[in-house]
This record gives structure tokens, C-alpha cells and sequence, in this order.
């Protein structure tokens, strides 16, 4: 019977895994790019130092990591840039959607096809981010009173559209105000 072996089983879960790691490998490499582009080089910096540390807990190996460094090092490379995107989902809740990008026309057009997408809108620069702040390793956070609670059928649709951002290549972390 076709499908039914045990290697077979093994080799499709391993691809889903290998995939994921992937996901999380590419974006690890570009936010260690961006750090050392944002500090001129300098690879002994707080942000390169922290953008490392963050790749090493999500085991990202040595060569990945000094390649991401050495690619950032080039002046030819190409340029990679953060670019933070806003907009209210399901129940309003607000969303903050970092990028890490090499081409903002692209990128933005992604994000606003998953809020389209999910029956969203992309919002304006400041919509969102009155109700939020970052803390020490640049995350965001909800400021104290911004924080909503929204019912389960809203926080169901509130995960396919989060899914639907972490689909996207470029797009690195999605920060919401949900309790």
C-alpha cells in the first residue's frame, strides 16, 4: 500500500520541520545583517551581540551565523532595511508587523494582501504604534491600557492572520495587544 511505510511517514514530517527551521535560520541571518550594517561593521556591538545571542537560542549553527556576518561585512550586498508595518484585526486588535526587507514595495504589498487577504486593513504609520512600546531587546509591548480581550471566535481569526504574516518571508515578528 502505497504511503502507508515507515520512512515515508518519517521523510514528510522531517520536511515540515526542515522547513521551519529554515524560516527561522532566514530570519535569524537578516536580523544579524541588519545589526552589523547598523553598526558600521562593528561586530563586537551591543545589537550585533544580541541579534547572535537571539540566533544561537534558535539553534542556529556557527557557519549560518558568521556567513550572515561576513554577507553584512560586503559593501556590495544588498541593502537590508526594517520596516514596521500597523493595522487592526479581528475584535480591533492592533497589530505591529516587523520586516526585515530588501525591497519595501514588495514587502508592504505582501502585508496588505494577508490583511486583504483575511478581510483586514493595512493601517497608517502611528495608527497603531500610540499603543505600543519596545523594550530592552526591541520587542514590542503593549503599553499598560491598550491591552483588549476578544472572544474566541475573533482569536481564532486573529491566529490564521498572524499565520498568515509568519508565511511571509520577509516579514520577521508579529506583535499584537491581546490579553
Amino acid at each position: 500500500m502505497a504511503g502507508h511505510s515507515k520512512w515515508a511517514n518519517i521523510k514528510h514530517k522531517k520536511a515540515i520541520v526542515d522547513a521551519k527551521r529554515g524560516k527561522v535560520f532566514t530570519k535569524m541571518s537578516k536580523l544579524i545583517t541588519i545589526a552589523v550594517k547598523e553598526s558600521n561593521g562593528d561586530v563586537n556591538s551591543a545589537k550585533v551581540q544580541a541579534a547572535v545571542d537571539l540566533a544561537k537560542k534558535a539553534n542556529v549553527p556557527k557557519d549560518n551565523i558568521e556567513r550572515a556576518i561576513k554577507k553584512a561585512s560586503d559593501k556590495d550586498a544588498a541593502t537590508l532595511e526594517e520596516v514596521v508595518y500597523e493595522g487592526y484585526g479581528p475584535g480591533g486588535v492592533g497589530l505591529m508587523i516587523v520586516a526585515l526587507t530588501d525591497n519595501r514595495n514588495r514587502t508592504g504589498q505582501e502585508v496588505k494582501h494577508a490583511f486583504s487577504k483575511s478581510g483586514f486593513a493595512l493601517g497608517a504609520q502611528g495608527s497603531v504604534s500610540w499603543g505600543f512600546s519596545r523594550n530592552e531587546e526591541m520587542e514590542f509591548v503593549p503599553n499598560a491600557g491598550t491591552e483588549i480581550s476578544i472572544s474566541d471566535e475573533d482569536a481564532e481569526k486573529l491566529g490564521t492572520l498572524v499565520d498568515a504574516f509568519n508565511e511571509l518571508d520577509d516579514v520577521s515578528d508579529v506583535y499584537v495587544n491581546v490579553q
